[in-house]
């Protein structure tokens, strides 16, 4: 596999390429952005730049399309009266200084955070972060065993599932069959999380963003647009 790149609209597109046993040249465009093209053996590397600056225009749209689903990021500074969300549902924090046990609690419509060091940000946070992953872990299982229940994804086996913090992307999935969902899907509402693990899904049957992928996603989740702008809009 060599690495290359071309130029469109004034910046460059990087690629790699690898060359097998294969009838014609194929163009991926992946969801982290990044773009793969495979190519029969043997075949020139101009012929292959030639091919993928025809089909530029094409992958930058592709990479602005995955762009759409990079969740936006709020400062935050876990103070009392800051508001929180979880499920779609906003909630105000209340800092308590303990000498106990920390830990959070959600009650009273209020999200309450028990911490030694009421003033060190980063403990809250690492606290408030702990109470969503414990309720992420159940809520996006149960996601995904709905989801999973309707074909073509029932005929494929239970994908792995697992929960991390990222910075650019609400849920990915790996060519092993990996899917992964960022921590803070946990803010949106539940119809909202439905729409990623379906997306991650399609992923797993169609690779990329080709027109059959969004005829299965909105097979599956005919209201995928709405969802995806209630999560913009939440997430904003």
């Amino acid at each position: 596999m060599t690495t290359h790149q071309i130029s469109y609209a004034g910046r460059d597109i990087p690629f790699s390429l690898q060359l097998g046993q294969r009838k014609r040249v194929r163009i991926e465009v992946l969801p982290s952005g990044r773009v793969q093209v495979l190519a029969p053996a043997g075949t020139a590397r101009n012929a292959v730049l030639q091919v993928v600056q025809r089909k530029a225009r094409w992958i930058a749209r592709q990479q602005r399309y995955f762009q759409q689903f990079e969740p936006r990021t709020t400062t935050r500074e876990y103070v009392s009266g800051e508001t929180h969300l979880y499920l779609g549902r906003r909630y105000r924090l209340k800092v308590h200084a303990v000498d106990g046990a920390e830990h959070v609690k959600l009650a009273g419509g209020y999200l309450h955070v028990f911490c030694k060091e009421a003033g060190d940000q980063a403990v809250k946070r690492r606290l408030l972060d702990d109470w969503y992953k414990d309720r992420a872990v159940h809520v996006f299982a149960d996601s995904l065993v709905r989801m999973q229940s309707a074909k073509p994804f029932s005929e494929l086996e239970a994908p792995a599932l697992s929960i991390r913090r990222m910075r650019r992307r609400w849920g990915s999935c790996t060519a092993a069959g990996r899917i992964l969902l960022n921590l803070y899907l946990i803010r949106a509402p539940r119809r909202c999380i439905d729409y990623v693990v379906a997306h991650e899904l399609c992923h797993l049957v169609v690779p990329n963003h080709s027109g059959e992928f969004v005829r299965l996603l909105r097979r599956v989740v005919p209201d995928w647009e709405a969802r995806k702008a209630l999560l913009e809009q939440i997430a904003a």
